[in-house]
């Protein structure tokens, strides 16, 4: 009895404690706060050819427990596009790499479940080819910062027209055991603007050193070709290289020039080498189909010679001096499209004003021009395409030993 009256008196003890304890109560924070969340529809993908008007609309809807008291809607545009009028309540601007920006007050507010829809107008200029547009708001409709959600998305156009992918070679007259310089070089002689950021069709140009010289240096942005692509660093030595912009862009009439100096052999005959245009992996681009002048030599006349030397059959020529450019035209090969929704975008490269090759005996290039067909650009924001471009060459060497590593086991 004593027992149980002691255990009794523990329990009274400790509910007189218990009410002298204030409740516990959960913090604020931890309840669920209502929020706006923004969602935006997906613009359409066409093909507007040069000139075209694109006049589509989106939809922002809020999914969220609370109104977006004001949005803030925005339109970024790659060179070929253009804003067809300035809009009340839009700020216009230029910025990093040629993209377009337009940022709008849309001026309303979207209450939980509602809607509101806005217009998005731009036009294709004569040298559209691989656009991309960026379009929407944030969820909780303030001003975009850079990456894409559901409420701000990126879409990739391809303009109905196309770009010439030109190849210029060289021409010079060395005695056995000279140096020389030739030059070879890349040129897009439109109508289309040129960036793609897609391994596969990223623009380039094939070198071949002429048989019976020695490639002794060679320049940076160029890489040994192996098998079906670039493989490693630039370095001497090479019987074939690849070179390319890094920034994977060519605008119109833009040139890129790559100096090799060539180390001519004691029993070195007349000879030559391939220059080709096309991409990094010796594939034709689909918006190439001019290929009357992707091909293009290096050309070695050694004094004392009279007899055609290695490297000298295989093709007939129709020019003459320095960059004769031959009739042929260069294979076709299975390229993607190059066409994303999402991801990154487009950077632009700086022009060196359509320069030719000329060696070092004074010869300049010569060649055609040509037109047709298209290619997508990749899904980067549109002001980190820079960055996505070195990555993207960063990773061509990875990608080429996956391209042999495919090719070996169909073998």
């Amino acid at each position: 009895m004593r027992q149980h009256l002691r255990t009794s008196s523990a329990v009274v003890a400790a509910a007189a404690i218990a009410a002298a304890v204030p409740a516990v109560v959960a913090p604020a924070a931890y309840a669920e706060e209502a929020a706006p969340a923004l969602a935006i529809s997906t613009l359409p993908n066409l093909a507007p050819k040069p000139g075209d008007v694109y006049d589509k609309s989106v939809t922002i809807t809020n999914y969220g427990t609370a109104p977006s008291e004001s949005v803030v809607f925005r339109v970024r545009l790659t060179r070929g596009l253009d804003f067809t009028e300035q809009a009340e309540g839009c700020t216009y601007s230029t910025v990093q790499d040629q993209v377009r920006q337009a940022v709008c007050e849309l001026g309303t507010v979207v209450e939980p479940g509602a809607s509101v829809t806005t217009p998005v107008r731009f036009k294709a200029l004569p040298h559209a080819l691989m656009e991309a547009v960026e379009y929407g708001t944030t969820p909780t409709g303030a001003a975009p910062d850079e990456g894409f959600t559901d409420a701000y998305k990126r879409l990739t156009l391809t303009s109905d027209s196309s770009a010439d992918l030109v190849a210029t070679g060289d021409k010079a007259t060395v005695s056995p055991g000279d140096t020389v310089t030739v030059n070879a070089t890349l040129r897009n002689d439109g109508p289309g603007w040129i960036q793609n950021n897609v391994s596969d069709d990223l623009p380039g140009l094939k070198v071949q050193i002429p048989p019976g010289t020695t490639a002794v240096e060679v320049p940076a942005e160029c890489s040994p070709f192996n098998i079906d692509g670039p493989s490693g660093p630039s370095q001497p030595g090479r019987p074939e290289y690849v070179c390319w912009p890094k920034d994977a862009t060519l605008d119109v009439d833009e040139s890129h020039t790559y100096a090799f100096k060539l180390k001519v052999k004691d029993t070195a005959k007349d000879t030559k080498g391939e220059v080709k245009a096309s991409s990094v992996y010796n594939i034709t681009p689909k918006y190439d189909k001019n290929l009357a002048n992707n091909t293009a030599y290096l050309s070695i006349d050694v004094t004392g010679d009279d007899k055609p030397g290695p490297g000298t059959s295989g093709g007939s020529s129709t020019g003459g001096g320095s960059g004769e450019t031959s009739t042929g035209g260069s294979g076709s090969g299975n390229d993607p499209e190059g066409q994303s929704t999402g991801g990154s975008g487009s950077t632009g490269g700086t022009s060196t004003g359509g320069t030719t090759g000329s060696s070092t005996n004074g010869s300049t290039g010569d060649t055609t021009g040509g037109n047709l067909a298209s290619t997508g650009s990749d899904g980067t924001p549109l002001l980190a395409g820079a960055a996505a471009a070195a990555a993207a060459l960063g990773g061509l060497l990875v990608l080429a030993v996956r391209r042999r590593r495919a090719g070996a086991k169909t073998s």
